[in-house]
């Protein structure tokens, strides 16, 4: 069983790497040492070949930018997320444009722009008439760098697919991540030739395990969206998850050990997300990993194979 997990291919196409968890910081309070050095070893050992680190604003943007080029393995997305757009407002042409001058000078490193969208689930961090503004903004971004797009959607799904509709000219390509929405969400985001990812965050109810198993195959990918959006016991979709890890509480976790810290999540348990989808499509694990694969490498890595 091992040896035909171990032939598997992953690329987590959504890992907050620069988060302060895995610097062994929770709420501003250090619990461990750091232990990034340990979580990717363990991602790479169980089969995965590329992780793209997510990118939310300028400053974040740098930081991913940074981290990878700690590895060959690592890439990265630069651009603005929904809550954050506040930041545009002070110089929006200088804001672009800084985006601008970090994504030509790492073109080796940048597969994508975002990320960006719009979430109407947290208003209370930019309003509404902020995030379409600068949604819509940095949409350029794609065009001029030929970049798809690394797609943030929560509640909003109207409004998305009509802004991308009326600025098609300006979009390569792109995914809609940890995606939760509905079946008619779904079909809309589709019809604009958009990818849709998964995560654990996207499969927490009966209602998001039978949108899954609707996408098509050739238009879907996987992520962890860690440290966030775990495949938790809870989860309705729970019981088809094969592959388990040991955890810990943080506070008594030990770096080296091969225990995860509970509740933190991770690059390498993106066989979860693997695992349930196939139990939900009733589709062949290996055969489905291989295409999740093969449509990651299309969209953010032709230009590199």
């Amino acid at each position: 069983m091992r040896r035909m997990a171990a032939i598997r291919k992953f690329i987590d196409i959504g890992a907050n790497l620069t988060d302060e968890m895995y610097q062994g910081v929770y709420h501003g309070s250090k619990k461990h040492d750091p232990d990034l050095d340990k979580v990717l070893a363990r991602s790479w050992d169980a089969g995965m070949d590329k992780m793209i680190i997510t990118g939310g604003s300028l400053t974040d943007s740098k930081k991913a930018i940074d981290l990878s080029r700690s590895d060959s393995r690592l890439f990265s997305t630069v651009g603005c997320h929904p809550t954050r757009c506040t930041e545009f407002r002070e110089n929006p042409e200088t804001y672009l444009n800084s985006l601008k001058i970090l994504i030509e000078e790492n073109k080796d490193k940048v597969v994508a722009i975002g990320e960006c969208g719009l979430d109407y689930e947290r208003l209370h961090f930019c309003e509404k008439d902020v995030q379409l503004k600068y949604f819509e903004y940095q949409l350029q971004l794609s065009k001029q760098f030929n970049l798809p797009l690394f797609l943030h959607c929560r509640a909003a799904a109207d409004d998305l697919v009509a802004i991308l509709s009326r600025n098609k000219d300006h979009v390569v390509g792109g995914v809609v991540h940890s995606f939760d929405g509905t079946m008619e969400a779904l079909e809309k985001i589709l019809a604009l030739g958009m990818y849709i990812g998964i995560n654990g965050c996207s499969l927490r109810s009966e209602e998001s395990l039978a949108v899954a198993s609707k996408i098509p195959r050739d238009r879907l990918m996987i992520e962890t969206d860690c440290p966030w959006c775990e495949v938790k016991p809870t989860h309705p979709g729970y019981k088809h998850v094969v592959t388990k890890f040991p955890t810990v509480k943080k506070e008594k976790y030990a770096v080296g050990s091969e225990q995860q810290v509970k509740g933190r999540n991770e690059p390498v348990n993106i066989v979860h997300v693997l695992e349930i989808l196939a139990a939900v499509r009733k589709e062949n694990v290996d055969e489905l990993a291989e295409a999740i694969y093969n449509n990651t490498t299309k969209l953010f890595f032709s230009k590199n194979v």
